[in-house]
């Protein structure tokens, strides 16, 4: 008969913490900044095909840092209930905030009942009418929610790209503007000139037709950047 020793509820929490953000700690930030006419969402990623910013629904995008895998399992649920709650209601009832207390029950269920965590941290934007109808949720490993507003980084080393992003940042900036700001900090906080090839980067842009989302080209960021 095997003995399972007995670890206080509190410690294992404590441990699970530290599993997950050394597990996503150890990933690439994703900056996300409101401008004037919507949501930019930045991440350095070498991959063509591994997107950590992806579409949800009309007005609605996600982006993941942590265990690919894991996210990308996310982002697929959020897409099914999406689908399934514009079907079964309508389209206007899709919103980023029924998506983020989904994702942060989901999260919590894992991180109290499973052995490992996940190793994820999430962000969901929805872009509004108005500036002041954008919502950007992110929600952490644990399930914790938070409204956030502005701009936010995850990931990596979050707290020191949130921190160079709010330096510069103020409402109603241009995308030129933002995508600057956005790859500096990222540069900044990697040590490094970020590559084009290497910058993922979408937007969410309330100006375009039903559906809001546009995954930006190299073409696009070397003709902004040149322009910011």
């Amino acid at each position: 008969m095997s003995f399972q020793p007995y670890v206080p509820p509190e410690q294992l929490m404590k441990d699970r913490s530290e599993y997950a953000r050394k597990g996503i700690g150890r990933g690439r930030s994703v900056a996300a900044l409101e401008y004037a006419d919507g949501i930019l969402f930045l991440a350095e990623n070498p991959s063509a095909t591994l997107h950590k910013i992806s579409e949800i629904y009309d007005r609605i995008a996600f982006a993941g840092v942590g265990k690919y895998s894991e996210f990308e399992d996310l982002r697929i649920s959020g897409v099914r209930l999406a689908d399934l709650r514009g079907y079964a209601y309508g389209r206007e009832d899709v919103t980023a905030k029924t998506l983020a207390n989904a994702y942060s029950q989901a999260l919590s269920t894992i991180f109290t009942t499973q052995m490992k965590p996940y190793e994820v941290e999430i962000l969901v934007g929805q872009v509004g009418e108005t500036p002041g109808g954008n919502e950007l949720f992110h929600i952490l490993f644990d399930g914790s929610v938070a409204d956030e507003q502005g701009c936010v980084a995850m990931g990596g080393r979050a707290d020191e790209l949130t921190a160079h992003l709010k330096e510069g940042y103020r409402e109603g900036v241009s995308l030129e503007e933002a995508i600057g700001m956005g790859v500096r900090a990222l540069s900044t906080v990697e040590e490094k000139p970020l590559e084009i090839p290497n910058i993922e980067a979408a937007v969410l842009d309330r100006n375009r037709a039903r559906r809001k989302f546009f995954r930006m080209t190299d073409r696009d960021l070397t003709g902004m950047l040149q322009a910011g």
